[in-house]
């Protein structure tokens, strides 16, 4: 398997994503939203953020695995103020982990089902390339765009966050290490694994809403893991991240091996025929 070849795929598919506005309306979107108007409403009312428990339960649930300085430098703040930390440094961080998800599923569902709607997917699956190549060309497709986006929402909210609670907290909250973690590390693994199991998804069906539609239960381990941080569950420290990582790519190995052997080409063609 030569990269080479997989980079024409993904010269090709970038073109396609940069004309279509049905997949670059929400990977645009979802992340301004998460990283510039969620944390803009925290700042100015945390108190109105509904996050199904009580502020007493959610902070106490969050700080039980914060470090000791941080813990007392909150000591002195009031509820309101201890939950807007809380959620700005540490929930918030699991919703990040939805915005590679959501922009990469959305360009990986158009990988073969669009395709196929505009016709061209006969010509993509009669070139030389190996099946692998085909495959890799179509991940890279969704996974740099999906990344890029990701970097960037994580650099603008780090400006929002430090620049509207400067005044209250008096230090500099973004970025930790938590934080670099999840988006250097944790988010490229999951998208990874997202865009496999899209692109998969998206070889099997005959239209791009419906692969986009079936890639939807993806987002469904991150709402758990947000779940499990709310209520005290799971704490996401390094090492918990380092783990989750760890398996994350472990599995990314396997969805694009197991990807490589059930996609077939001819089989391909014949469904949509």
């Amino acid at each position: 398997m030569r990269l080479s070849r997989a980079l024409l795929v993904f010269r090709k598919d970038w073109r396609e994503v940069g004309r279509n506005w049905e997949i670059l309306t929400p990977i645009t979107l979802v992340p301004l939203l998460f990283s510039v108007v969620m944390p803009l409403i925290v700042i100015s009312a945390p108190g109105q953020i509904n996050t199904g428990a009580s502020p007493e339960v959610l902070i106490e649930s969050i700080l039980r695995g914060a470090p000791t300085d941080v813990i007392e430098m909150l000591a002195g703040f009031t509820e309101d103020q201890q939950l807007t930390y809380v959620l700005l440094v540490y929930m918030f961080a699991t919703f990040f982990l939805l915005i590679p998800v959501m922009a990469s599923s959305v360009i990986a569902s158009d990988s073969f089902a669009g395709e196929k709607e505009r016709k061209t997917i006969e010509a993509l699956l009669a070139t030389p390339l190996t099946d692998g190549e085909l495959l890799l060309g179509k991940i890279l497709a969704s996974f740099v765009p999906a990344m890029g986006v990701t970097i960037l929402s994580f650099i603008a909210y780090t400006v929002v966050v430090d620049v509207g609670t400067y005044g209250t907290f008096g230090v500099i909250l973004l970025p930790t290490l938590e934080w670099f973690l999840f988006i250097f590390l944790m988010t490229p693994a999951l998208s990874i694994a997202a865009i496999g199991l899209t692109v998969l998804i998206s070889s099997r069906v005959k239209g791009f809403k419906e692969a986009q539609q079936i890639s939807v239960v993806l987002v469904v381990p991150i709402i758990g893991l947000l779940i499990g941080q709310g209520t005290g569950v799971l704490t996401l420290g390094p090492p918990m991240i380092l783990v989750i990582t760890a398996l994350l790519a472990f599995f990314d190995l396997l969805i694009f091996r197991f990807s490589v052997l059930l996609f077939k080409r001819e089989k391909v063609l014949t469904t949509w025929k």
